[in-house]
């Protein structure tokens, strides 16, 4: 998703990729482009952009079918990087070869069959779907069924000791359903110090509060949504979460989670609390408050039940290595989503191909470039692990069975660097830092950038938590400290109005669209210039040693310290 779009909704669309659905990449094909993509006949070492243009026409070209998991075209995708890979030097990511197979889940729930049913003394509030709620399951099971569950409103559903906060203290939720609201204290209250202020914090988003509520025993999880905290529409809940759903084949034995995961509108939640005799904007306020205490919904139990179609299927991560000659154990990491939707399930449609030129063949363009451009000098002190992954599109998937199965060891990484989605817009005066001033890695950006007379921007709107909606998440929230900028929209050639013009007509008329597609006709200097900075930035850190650290009063400081033995 690209960090120029954070002023829009959050979009997955995973139903258009399921539709995709049926081939696995479960093995290496033979070496080669089978489509009739363009393959490149020569590239440079130097940063170039005629590369990244062939690279971006190639994985955006119509023969890769938009590049969705478990697709003939995603096969091709990531087929045709690992040879990118091998054509530029790399090594294989292992020893077994360039891929990391990863486990898919497609679980698509049918409405018709399922129900979600809140009954209190005045009789049962049945929750539409999707009018009224929309909910899945996260375990393999076809049918699932609950009754009797008591329902409790647990605020924010946190559990954030390094700001002295437990939501679920004192309370057993075992088998019961709590409902909690979106985003987190801080941003209701704007008070900058609770939590983060008005910027998201990781405990704020939608995922970590359904992971919470399974480590708690609850049966069924439920989010209030509200667009403004949310930073989203319930018309963007209906189309990410209904259909077909990808998740990771996590096997017997990984992490809980409840029975039924969803979310509720604003008005179903209202009519909920006033029947229960609450006022929710009351019931706000209070979780707001240090030292609030849940309240159960008396005379409130739910029921549900859910009847979910489940095919397993396959996709894979692709990596390479620089080696490094003095510290070859030691990583800087690069990654990338080489994933996008697919085809629209719609065969009537004039055009079916969601090419994801921008979103994301910028990204991976922009490290094979990188890549590339290691070859032309003798080999950094450190390893260089470029990775791209599969399926963010599909909630970060990828990249989060990289962090859980590393082909290296996490603690072994030095910092990364994650490129999603670069918009062509020509040089720019400034970079966008998403989750500005979460880690020492800025340190190094900014040692590049103030030379090149760029300034480091914060994302404009922090509240939305974009920070934790991109891959680097998954290593982040492990401890490895990650960095995540893009170009920013003040553009040397018409200034932040030409920029935000640009922004906007991509966010309305290409973005998660079938016209994202190359253009030949694209400014891609901006784009260089952010490319050679990432490189250099890589660099830097390869030939020294220096581990950054995240801030102090970063979430992820206390995971860090301990990893690399310091807590």
């Amino acid at each position: 998703m690209p960090v120029s779009l954070r002023r829009s909704a959050f979009l997955t669309l995973a139903f258009v990729a399921g539709a995709c659905g049926g081939t696995d990449e479960t093995s290496d094909v033979s070496s080669g482009d089978d489509s009739g993509a363009p393959t490149p006949a020569a590239t440079a070492p130097e940063i170039r952009a005629a590369d990244l243009g062939t690279r971006i026409e190639v994985l955006a070209h119509d023969d890769m079918e938009g590049r969705a998991p478990s697709t003939p075209g995603g096969q091709r995708a990531s087929q045709w990087i690992a040879d990118e890979m091998a054509r530029v030097g790399l090594e294989p990511m292992t020893a077994e070869g360039w891929f990391q197979t990863v486990p898919l889940v497609e679980a698509t729930l049918d409405p018709a069959a399922s129900d979600l049913t809140l009954t209190g003394p005045s009789g049962a509030m049945h929750l539409s779907y999707p009018e009224d709620a929309v909910y899945w399951t996260k375990r393999l099971e076809s049918d699932l069924s609950f009754d009797a569950s008591e329902v409790v409103f647990v605020g924010y559903g946190a559990v954030a000791p390094e700001y002295g906060w437990n939501d679920y203290a004192g309370l057993d939720v075992e088998g019961k359903t709590v409902v909690m609201l979106v985003n987190d204290p801080g941003y209701a209250t704007q008070d900058p110090d609770l939590f983060n202020g008005r910027s998201m914090t990781y405990y704020g988003r939608w995922t970590y509060k359904y992971e919470e509520a399974g480590r708690q025993g609850a049966a069924a999880a439920l989010v209030i949504h509200e667009t403004e905290p949310a930073s989203y529409g319930w018309g963007t809940v209906e189309s990410s979460w209904s259909g077909a759903q990808y998740d990771l084949d996590r096997g017997e034995g990984g992490d809980p989670r409840a029975m039924l995961e969803g979310w509720i509108t604003r008005e179903a939640a209202e009519a909920l609390f006033a029947a229960a005799g609450l006022d929710l904007d009351e019931m706000k306020a209070a979780a707001a408050r240090p030292g609030f205490t849940p309240v159960a919904l008396d005379g409130f139990t739910a029921a549900g039940t859910l009847s979910t179609s489940i095919a397993r299927r396959e996709s894979r991560n692709v990596g390479g290595v620089v080696r490094g000659a003095e510290r070859p154990d030691e990583y800087v990491l690069y990654t990338a989503h080489w994933d996008h939707l697919g085809l629209d399930p719609d065969e009537s449609a004039p055009d079916r191909v969601f090419n994801g030129a921008v979103d994301n063949a910028t990204g991976v363009a922009a490290i094979l470039e990188i890549a590339e451009a290691y070859q032309a000098r003798e080999a950094p002190a450190r390893s260089v692990l470029f990775l791209a992954v599969t399926a963010e599109e599909s909630g970060l998937l990828g990249s989060e069975y990289f962090a859980v199965n590393p082909t290296v060891p996490l603690a072994s990484i030095v910092g990364g660097l994650n490129i999603d989605a670069i918009l062509p817009t020509g040089p720019t005066r400034n970079l966008v830092v998403v989750g500005f001033g979460a880690s020492e890695l800025e340190d190094e950006l900014q040692a590049v950038a103030r030379p090149r007379d760029k300034v480091l921007t914060p994302d404009p709107t922090p509240q939305a938590g974009y920070f934790y909606r991109s891959d680097h998440i998954s290593l982040a929230k492990r401890g490895v400290p990650m960095l995540y900028t893009d170009v920013g929209p003040d553009l040397i050639d018409g200034g932040v109005a030409a920029g935000e013009a640009f922004e906007e007509d991509y966010r309305e008329t290409r973005y998660h669209a079938v016209g994202d597609e190359y253009d030949a006709s694209w400014n891609l200097d901006g784009m260089v210039e952010i490319v050679d900075i990432l490189h250099t930035v890589g660099e830097r850190l390869a030939d020294s040693d220096r581990w950054p650290n995240w801030y102090d009063g970063n979430e992820f400081r206390a995971l860090r310290d301990a990893m690399r033995g310091g807590g």
